[in-house]
């Protein structure tokens, strides 16, 4: 075993000039995936669940809000639904709002996980028994938004799906 002091040439980092590429690449790869996290969040929008509150799967049913879901009207164009997906659907299964609402979805589960997509929009959770998530959405444009569970749940996972209708007029 030497007991020589290393020089500065034998103590510099050396990478062979495969592994120089190999390390570039990464390094542009993350700040690629770092624009396009910061772009989705702030420019476009995107938004991730939130764990609103916990509440217990076995008794979130029997009160209220969760012993009647569905819509509640808040004022100025504002609404809230509270929503219960279990084997094999969803309470309510139709949502009906005027256009240029603002919806805000609060949605549990009473049995196993299930997701919640609601197309032409950017709400889509992850429904997780005990877990309450939330997502808040704008509806501008009449029409019929279904909405699917997105997680199989089980043999008739196929009939979990509802839809919100968009009423052109301000008639809810």
């Amino acid at each position: 075993m030497s007991t020589d002091t290393p020089t500065e040439e034998t103590a510099s980092f050396h990478a062979d000039p495969y592994e120089r590429k190999w390390i570039m690449f990464s390094l542009v790869l993350l700040a690629a995936f770092a624009v396009t996290v910061a772009v989705a969040g702030f420019a476009l929008g995107f938004q991730v669940p939130g764990d609103e509150t916990r509440v217990d799967p076995r008794t979130v049913a029997d009160a209220p809000p969760w012993s009647q879901p569905g819509l509640r009207d808040l004022g100025n164009g504002e609404y809230e639904v509270y929503m219960l997906a279990q084997q094999y659907l969803f309470q309510p299964r139709e949502i009906r709002v005027p256009a240029g609402s603002t919806v805000t979805f609060y949605v549990t589960s009473v049995d196993v996980q299930h997701g919640f997509k609601l197309q032409d929009t950017n709400i889509n959770m992850q429904i997780v028994p005990g877990h309450v998530s939330k997502l808040t959405a704008e509806f501008d444009t009449p029409g019929e938004y279904p909405y699917i569970c997105h997680e199989y749940c089980g043999v008739a996972h196929a009939a979990m799906f509802g839809s919100l209708i968009v009423e052109a007029g301000g008639d809810s």
